[in-house]
């Protein structure tokens, strides 16, 4: 620690000698713990400020040489870094399998193709492909292909809008891909549960990849069939359809026209329009660091892109908000090529809510017949009527997957069995301790700890409750970290402290009196900490979309944690006269998890630690039991049972004492 630092603390210790302090002969400790210290938007007001600075912006470029060079660098990032990490990498290369299972469809002018296709190992994807039959007698002809993706629909792939913009598309004599998104549909499984691919993550192998891999080994699907014209590939869907088609379409170059709809908005945007907060999939693990939404549109440059949004949506990404920041950004780049007319818009307003209506299907067509058919007045984007029976039911558009078909949950426990892949301290002191500062540096780059200074702030007694005399004290404190993170702290003593224990809990400080009770009868002088996420500090709406949108930018919700805590227990330390360690003091799963990395990655502060309602195992509580991450952001860390699960998360705790209840 500084000199000033020092001093600040030695000031603060003076300063809180001088003041009056609460106590009470008789006091009703869960309403006291109770009491607010922050103001319920203290937490999203400063995760919101955290992420803005750290969401990549467009750099100013001069000539499309420079644009090139920048787009291909992302491009590569994003699949090296964010894509294909672990055991991912393996299924980049994977070659892609087709089967075509039952009989096809028919309707008027076109056959409808049932087939599946493996996006990785043992993953089937069922599938629709629309083929006109003119092209049964005419292998030489090249016509545009389209891969018609979905968002959350329960009917997936024969969601009604959906199958009329295929029909519709076929009809114009294009051959269309119509893919089964994971979740819904057929696909509609606990184990495709779009919170579950973060289980990939926690593992060390990317959750993104089947998303972007289904999408990719589609256009390879569709570019490998023999009428295929490869200078006339679209890709479309809505919302989370919108949101594959920016995805893919924005690191695939074979991708020449795009239309996303209600699918995205910027990270900039979305931090302070909290509609548009993405799940899992929306918010892949590191992409913040590489790009933002605005990247990957502006990466469409000179290709083609229509981007549709709605006045009025309902659900999320409203046009009013979403699209400006977009055009904005990217049509100085479409400028710099000179093809701003390759960039265009269509918003819709009636009926203005979350839709792929007509009256966007048809802005779709326009802009299909502008791009592939060079603007042909023969071209009618005019929606042409479904014939009755042309649109089917769910059960008709079934494709047959093995039984055994790979899912999220059983990818992650296959890839579990292995991990962590740990070399066993050495029984050696010396050498044990060598391990464990290697170790130490290891989870602190795996959780993104980072070191943080308190300014620890006194909550006036007028804020809180009037004075009384009494056994009991109490003083309340906003502990300021790094000028990052606002942490409200309730100290309490009764008598002469014979040490200090930090207490965290799952539920919040107002939940633990009776633990607090205990730990103040042994003479403990104990701090009762909300971290983020926890108690007074919990985000009172989507709390674990904020969490991903923590891993995007390359922080992690466990190292904020561990780190808030770490920082807390050395300013605990520093402020006690006696030089004691500190103690911690866990109460539930979550908390017991970011107590011990704190205490693993804090050796000098933080003594012993002692846990009621602790996890054993992240594998059995995470993977076996198929957690979600909208239930605990901070237990999905990309890839920290691929080197530690608690075992030998209490190896670097050791020797310190571990107490368990």
């Amino acid at each position: 620690m500084n000199r000033l630092c020092l001093f600040c603390v030695a000031c603060s210790i003076m300063l809180a000698a001088q003041r009056p302090v609460i106590s009470f002969e008789s006091l009703d400790l869960k309403a006291e713990l109770a009491k607010p210290i922050i103001t319920p938007q203290t937490s999203l007001e400063e995760i919101q400020v955290f992420l803005e600075r750290r969401i990549p912006q467009l750099p100013e470029v001069k000539t499309t040489k420079d644009w090139d060079a920048l787009a291909a660098k992302w491009r590569q990032e994003v699949l090296d870094k964010v894509v294909f990490r672990g055991e991912a990498a393996k299924w980049r290369d994977h070659p892609l399998a087709v089967e075509y299972v039952g009989e096809p469809l028919r309707g008027p002018g076109y056959v409808v193709k049932k087939l599946r296709y493996e996006c990785l190992p043992g993953m089937w994807i069922p599938a629709l492909l629309y083929i006109p039959d003119k092209l049964a007698d005419d292998k030489a002809a090249k016509v545009p292909v389209v891969l018609n993706v979905n968002g959350h629909d329960k009917d997936g792939k024969a969601a009604e809008y959906k199958q009329i913009r295929c029909i519709n598309l076929v009809k114009r004599g294009m051959m269309v891909l119509n893919p089964e998104w994971f979740g819904m549909g057929q696909f509609k499984q606990d184990g495709f549960n779009h919170n579950k691919m973060n289980q990939l993550d926690l593992c060390g192998s990317s959750g993104i990849a089947p998303f972007y891999l289904t999408m990719s080994k589609g256009l390879d699907l569709l570019l490998k069939l023999p009428n295929a014209d490869s200078y006339r590939v679209a890709v479309s869907g809505l919302s989370g359809g919108g949101w594959q088609t920016i995805f893919i379409s924005g690191l695939d170059p074979r991708v020449t026209f795009a239309n996303p709809v209600a699918g995205y908005s910027s990270y900039l945007t979305r931090v302070r329009s909290n509609t548009d907060l993405g799940d899992s999939e929306q918010t892949p693990c590191d992409l913040g660091k590489y790009v933002d939404y605005m990247h990957l549109t502006a990466m469409r440059a000179p290709r083609a892109t229509l981007l549709t949004f709605n006045a009025h949506d309902n659900c999320c990404f409203a046009a009013g908000h979403a699209l400006p920041p977009l055009l904005a950004g990217c049509r100085p780049i479409y400028s710099l090529f000179g093809e701003t007319d390759r960039l265009v818009t269509h918003v819709n307003h009636v009926p203005g809510d979350h839709n792929f209506g007509q009256d966007n299907r048809e802005a779709f067509y326009r802009a299909i017949g502008t791009f592939f058919y060079d603007g042909s007045k023969d071209f009618d984007a005019k929606e042409i009527e479904c014939a009755a029976g042309e649109v089917k039911k769910l059960d008709e558009l079934l494709v047959s997957v093995p039984d055994d078909n790979v899912t999220f949950t059983s990818l992650a426990k296959s890839l579990a069995e292995t991990l962590p892949r740990s070399d066993k301290a050495p029984a050696n002191k010396s050498a044990k301790q060598d391990w464990q500062f290697k170790r130490r540096k290891l989870l602190a780059e795996l959780v993104a700890a980072r070191h943080f200074e308190v300014d620890a702030e006194e909550v006036p007694l007028s804020e809180t409750t009037d004075a009384k005399e009494g056994r009991t004290q109490i003083q309340r404190w906003r502990l300021h970290l790094s000028n990052t993170w606002t942490v409200p702290v309730v100290e309490l003593t009764r008598g002469e402290s014979q040490g200090t224990t930090v207490v965290v809990a799952d539920a919040g400080r107002g939940a633990v009196a009776d633990d607090i009770e205990t730990l103040l009868a042994a003479g403990q002088r104990v701090l009762a900490v909300d971290p983020l996420f926890f108690g007074e500090s919990k985000i009172v709406a989507r709390d674990w979309l904020w969490g991903l949108m923590l891993d995007t930018v390359g922080d992690r919700p466990l190292g904020v944690l561990a780190s808030q805590l770490a920082a807390i227990a050395r300013h605990a330390h520093d402020t006690d006269r006696s030089g004691r360690t500190v103690s911690l003091h866990s109460i539930g799963p979550r908390s017991g998890l970011f107590t011990l990395v704190a205490a693993a990655l804090e050796p000098q502060a933080i003594g012993q630690v002692a846990q009621r309602d602790a996890m054993t195992s992240l594998k059995q509580h995470v993977i076996e039991a198929s957690r979600g991450v909208n239930e605990a952001p901070e237990l999905f860390c990309f890839g920290l049972l691929e080197h530690f699960d608690v075992p030998q998360l209490k190896e670097l705790v050791a020797p310190r004492k571990i107490e368990t209840k």
